[in-house]
């Protein structure tokens, strides 16, 4: 007698069938959910017998949310065959995730081995990014491929890590909305899981549509009184120094709670909605890291993370981010331009400061001049303003564009002796005299020149993205070779200036790294074009929040300008490298002659040469190898 399949639900697949391997998991062998009973509900609304659609988990790092997406892969393989759409933010991750998750998932689970021809056979239609199977494929793309996202229809879309996807892909739109329109012709029986850790606050994806769902939190019982309540960072406390008097503290009775309580609290926690969806077939999930299982990340860990974090923004927002799973906000509003007046130092304006390492510079084309700021540059993104210069002239005349050439072939003195260059300019086209702009910048051939454009969102991953090839004309006349253009995220910069801004001395007579500092010889009204916009909070047509950066008086220049500047660092490879960018510049300046004639130069350092090796050192993959010129 012929009978259905068994109508299983994700998480009974997985104990049935899923094993995990030494290669993708620290405790190889069947798969047990009560180790993570939170995804038991995360999972089975996944199964084809759920009624959602769009299933949303926020989370924080070390909750298990990757393996609970591959058992709905693997489900999906074996037991509801159809086409599936895996999304990583870029192609490159969608391949690494297709070595280290997907491939030991169809060696070590015997149930999925049978499913997927080896990759050796021939015509398997087992590759790197495609795994065929009776009755349906995985097709596995990045977020910043419009071929990818609508190359095929798909039932199913795994959708990883949203918060790191473009805001705009290759001009096609939102990433998600493509991948989401590849499955509307599977009606009621469509699903998608969106999963991610959180970024900003006002520009998270994940935040946005966890808050349109039905705000599920895990609810756990107090080992002392009973009562139900959702983990809260604030309810874990322990003595200033001592991490490993962590303790959580109920709600209802304060007691402390010890991480060995942990285990039972999870068997025992439920799932609740905290919200009503906008949507009746969408479902949110939000957990973070305290809810990891005994031997993942302890409540020690997460005492000692916070406080090395301390002092440290960016690692401050990294807890937030993947420790607590919730946004980061980012301090937007503009520091006061009478603090940053009173806080000028004094250092000529001309002369790089000893500390400074190389200079970069942004150029805002005006429709009467050019206007440019020379920064210097040292480790931890710590600058100092050079030089203003004020080039005037209309940009679409010969004399501003030569004159800014002769501004490129200058040698800036350093203090204490030897002189500099500019390593790097950026220029933004984006006025109204684009073409002439392009035009002088094809002429004037200086391979130190990035031609740029402005545009919205907010990319940390890729805030400067490019080259791209465009036409440049000359006097009317079209070149037969045209400009390489950079697209920069200026809000990302922006955000990141202002950060730096707002940073205190408190007692300590240290500068912190990624001071500002300005000369006393720059004029107030500079200052005040330095912080002449600010970060508000606005709502789309759909009536989600979102950030936008708005301008609090006319003039902005000088903030345009250190904005470029900051994308000119990022074209050098200082964000890239790291220290090992900052370390060759170092050995340039001590190693070379003071002389003037004969200084180093950090032009053209983008990225600088590796230090000398044994002969045994392996060199860093993607290390380029030096270029002569750079030394005068």
């Amino acid at each position: 007698m012929l009978r259905p399949p068994p109508q299983l639900r994700v998480s009974e697949w997985a104990e049935r069938h899923r094993i995990l391997g030494s290669r993708a998991s620290s405790e190889p062998g069947p798969w047990r959910t009560g180790r993570t009973p939170y995804l038991r509900e995360v999972m089975d609304a996944l199964s084809a017998v759920h009624p959602a659609r769009r299933i949303v988990f926020m989370k924080g790092a070390q909750v298990g949310a990757t393996e609970a997406g591959n058992n709905w892969l693997g489900y999906i393989l074996h037991h509801v065959p159809a086409p599936v759409l895996a999304v990583q933010p870029t192609v490159e991750l969608a391949k690494r995730f297709s070595r280290q998750r997907i491939d030991p998932l169809l060696e070590e689970t015997p149930a999925l081995k049978e499913r997927v021809a080896p990759a050796r056979a021939r015509d398997s239609g087992n590759t790197l990014l495609s795994k065929e199977f009776p009755g349906g494929i995985l097709v596995l793309t990045g977020a910043n491929s419009a071929v990818g996202l609508r190359s095929m229809t798909a039932r199913f879309l795994f959708l990883d890590e949203i918060d790191a996807y473009p805001g705009d892909v290759e001009g096609e739109g939102d990433p998600i909305s493509l991948a989401e329109a590849r499955a509307r012709t599977f009606g009621w029986r469509r699903k998608a899981f969106l999963v991610s850790t959180p970024t900003i606050a006002g520009r998270s994806r994940i935040e946005r549509e966890y808050a349109a769902s039905d705000q599920r939190r895990y609810f756990v019982p107090c080992p002392h009184c009973g009562e139900m309540q959702w983990l809260k960072f604030e309810r874990l406390r322990w003595e200033k120094g001592d991490p490993r008097s962590a303790r959580y503290h109920c709600e209802a009775c304060d007691e402390g709670i010890e991480e060995h309580h942990k285990t039972a609290m999870l068997a025992g926690g439920a799932w609740r909605a905290t919200a009503t969806a906008e949507d009746p077939h969408t479902v949110g999930f939000h957990i973070s890291s305290l809810y990891a299982p005994v031997g993942w990340y302890s409540w020690e860990q997460v005492a000692r993370d916070w406080d090395a974090a301390q002092g440290k923004p960016e690692d401050l927002k990294t807890f937030r981010n993947t420790v607590l799973g919730e946004t980061w906000q980012e301090r937007g509003e503009a520091p006061d331009w009478e603090r940053l007046v009173e806080r000028r130092e004094d250092f000529r304006m001309g002369v790089v400061p000893a500390d400074a390492l190389c200079l970069t510079a942004g150029v805002d084309v005006q429709d009467d001049r050019l206007e440019c700021d020379i920064w210097g540059w040292a480790e931890g993104y710590t600058s100092w303003l050079v030089d203003h210069v004020v080039i005037a002239g209309s940009p679409r005349e010969r004399e501003p564009w030569d004159a800014l050439a002769k501004l490129l072939a200058r040698d800036w003195p350093r203090q204490g002796g030897g002189s500099i260059r500019i390593a790097r300019l950026c220029v933004d086209t984006g006025g109204r005299d684009t073409a002439a702009v392009y035009g002088h910048l094809r002429r004037l051939r200086d391979p130190r020149i990035a031609p740029t454009k402005g545009v919205d969102g907010w990319n940390r991953a890729q805030p400067v993205q490019g080259p791209t090839p465009v036409d440049a004309m000359v006097d009317g006349r079209k070149l037969r070779r045209g400009l390489k253009l950079w697209t920069v995220s200026v809000s990302t910069w922006k955000a990141d200036l202002y950060r730096r801004l707002w940073l205190g001395r408190g007692d300590a007579e240290e500068f912190p790294p990624g001071w500002v500092h300005l000369p006393q010889g720059i004029e107030a009204e500079w200052v005040k074009q330095l912080v002449a916009e600010q970060l508000h909070t606005v709502k789309d047509r759909r009536g989600f929040a979102r950030q936008e950066w708005a301008k609090l008086r006319e003039r902005n220049e000088a903030l345009d300008c250190a904005v470029l500047a900051r994308a000119a660092l990022w074209l050098l490879g200082a964000d890239r490298y790291g220290e090992r960018f900052w370390q060759q510049l170092r050995e340039q300046v001590a190693n070379a002659p003071l002389q003037p004639s004969e200084v180093p130069t950090a032009g053209n350092v983008a990225p600088p040469s590796p230090p000398p090796a044994a002969p045994d050192t392996h060199r860093p993959r993607g290390w380029l190898a030096p270029r002569s010129g750079w030394l005068r």
